[in-house]
């Protein structure tokens, strides 16, 4: 009997507190009913990143949020993105032996390079014109190692760039969607 009391008195203070549970893909605290994700616009000199990126957040939420994502002219809201620049630094150092005029030189050449993308995040009601949350100056890293052939130094820094993608989608559909 105990136990059905306080079974009981648990479940009118979870009812009286408010709390409620949600189904997944459902936004907390707003409500949208259509979502436009068009295509992310770039300053960065990484001409055709930006269709990249924006299919990485565009799957993050057809995998994860029950709104529809439809053109922007039917949508009611509209997250839009700017990627500001991607940089890329050297990381690490590997010796390399060069032959010159008969004498071997060695020098440092770049092994791996860390890249940091930087962009601004907004969701805005399109009815209204209201900026629901906007975040700027968001940042993700990742590294990639440079290898002698320059078309797998390229793919090994397009995967850097699509991991980094995939981390910042998380937190883009998080504060679409989570409102934390």
């Amino acid at each position: 009997m105990r136990r059905w009391g306080a079974l009981f008195l648990v479940s009118l203070w979870l009812v009286g507190c408010g709390y409620h549970f949600r189904a997944d893909g459902e936004p907390v605290g707003i409500r949208i009913e259509s979502l436009a994700i068009p295509l992310f616009s770039s300053t960065s000199s990484n001409i055709g990143f930006e269709a990249d990126f924006t299919k990485v957040v565009r799957r993050q939420f057809i995998s994860n949020a029950r709104v529809p994502l439809v053109p922007e002219e039917e949508a009611q809201m509209v997250l839009i993105g700017k990627i500001q620049d991607i940089q890329e630094d050297p990381l690490t150092y590997r010796s390399q032996d060069f032959m010159v005029g008969g004498h071997t030189t060695t020098y440092q050449v770049t092994a791996s390079r860390r890249l940091r993308l930087r962009l601004d995040v907004q969701l805005v009601d399109k009815r209204s014109g209201k900026v629901i949350w906007h975040q700027a100056g968001m940042q993700g890293l990742g590294t990639y190692s440079l290898s002698g052939d320059p078309l797998e130094t390229r793919y090994n820094e397009q995967q850097a760039l699509e991991r980094i993608a995939n981390d910042l989608a998380k937190i883009i559909y998080s504060l679409t969607m989570e409102r934390w």
